[in-house]
């Protein structure tokens, strides 16, 4: 079995060295931009180009020639594009509305040759020759950089360096993999014991299995004052005003995802304090479909939310997870119940039409979502042929207690 793990890692990149890996960053959007638009036809999907040779055979001289980057990362854009080609024809297939892909945010993709790993630093390749960073790693021993990275069992994979314009840091994202004999898999397997389910929804931006709420109203209020305040400057159509609409866009972007990191630590620490190992979301495929009603800058933060947790529980010794999202907000958590109808849910509420019960609709969908991980990574042991009997429970931290998947536990406020 293929193990991945991902430990992401702050850079400490001296101030004359971060415009050259600015300008790696737009470079290499241009490759992949350049790719994507290679790749697509409007017309039909089998048209589009899904094959990473065939794209690299005919762009790779040309975008060496276009730009500075070494002939790794060009490779790596040209890849990027060919993937959410990929994605994109899978979704047309079927019958879903899609578009050529276009890249926007700051990132580069860096393989082992790329990027030359130390113990406490990396090297990586720019435009302007390699960049040295340092590594700012948490006090706690081991860190996921130091489980991950640094063992021998695990190979370094392609990467994903990213920038937070709102702290002006750098951040890698280093992915390893290794290889599990099938006893390893089972050990894997049976690692992660409590989770705690996340719903993202219309009421709220994120609610917890354990019954906590984070709503949106503050988050609203301010989206709606920003979008006060442009509209108050765009009617005035002097320069002064247009100065000051590029300075409040950029205050409105560092105050946005100050927000959502402020959620996403809370969320980590929701995981922690309740001993949880993994946290589970619902995958955010096509979830703009799904939330019809969300707001859009509702389904930006759901985004960003999981984007961030990705990151930081892992610092915390805490695993991301996804599954699928398919009716967890018409199910009955009730595990003696799971009746599955559309009207179980009207609204906010959440009444079971068969069983009568009766509890915030989005606190059931994070229930939901934490026990359909726990019924999926179950099922998966029993299955193994060599994971004997199998029995290795997962349990849904929730609201004074957990859930099992086998059986609904009454608790008080449940």
């Amino acid at each position: 079995m293929e193990v991945r793990r991902t430990a992401p890692v702050k850079l400490i990149v001296s101030d004359e060295r971060r415009d050259d890996l600015h300008e790696s960053a737009r470079q290499f959007l241009h490759c992949a931009n350049r790719a994507a638009e290679f790749c697509w036809d409007d017309d039909a999907y089998t048209n589009c180009v899904t094959a990473n040779s065939t794209a690299r055979d005919v762009l790779y001289k040309e975008l060496r020639e276009e730009t500075d980057l070494t002939a790794n990362l060009v490779q790596e854009a040209i890849r990027r594009a060919v993937q959410a080609t990929k994605g994109c024809v899978k979704r047309w297939k079927q019958g879903k509305r899609v578009s050529q892909p276009e890249f926007t945010s700051w990132s580069m993709v860096y393989d082992k040759r790329s990027a030359t790993f130390y113990r406490n630093y990396v090297s990586l390749s720019t435009v302007n020759g390699r960049v040295e960073c340092d590594f700012e790693l948490p006090a706690d021993s081991p860190t996921p950089y130091e489980r991950h990275v640094l063992s021998e069992e695990y190979e370094f994979r392609a990467s994903t360096l990213q920038y937070d314009k709102a702290t002006d840091e750098f951040y890698f994202h280093i992915t390893t993999r290794k290889y599990d004999s099938d006893e390893s898999e089972v050990s894997a397997d049976t690692e992660y014991q409590t989770v705690l389910g996340i719903d993202l929804g219309v009421n709220s931006l994120a609610v917890a299995s354990t019954g906590t709420f984070w709503q949106g109203d503050e988050y609203d209020h301010w989206c709606r004052e920003f979008e006060k305040r442009r509209g108050e400057m765009q009617q005035r159509g002097t320069q002064a005003a247009h100065n000051a609409l590029l300075r409040l866009g950029k205050q409105e972007e560092a105050w946005r995802k100050q927000y959502i990191h402020t959620i996403a630590n809370e969320i980590v620490t929701e995981a922690v304090e309740n001993g949880c190992d993994a946290i589970v979301f619902e995958e955010l495929t096509d979830i703009r479909e799904r939330l019809p009603n969300a707001k859009w800058h509702h389904v930006w933060a759901f985004r960003r939310l999981y984007e961030y947790v990705e990151y930081k529980a892992p610092e915390r010794g805490v695993s991301v997870k996804q599954v699928a999202p398919n009716h967890t907000s018409q199910r009955c958590s009730r595990t003696d119940c799971g009746f599955t109808h559309p009207t179980n849910r009207d609204g906010e509420q959440f009444c079971c039409q068969k069983c009568g019960y009766e509890v915030n609709a989005d606190y059931n969908a994070a229930k939901n979502i934490g026990l359909r991980y726990a019924r999926k990574r179950k099922h998966r042991l029993r299955s193994s042929p060599k994971s004997g009997s199998g029995d290795a429970p997962v349990d849904v931290r929730i609201n004074g207690g957990t859930l099992n998947g086998e059986s609904h536990q009454p608790i008080a406020g449940d």
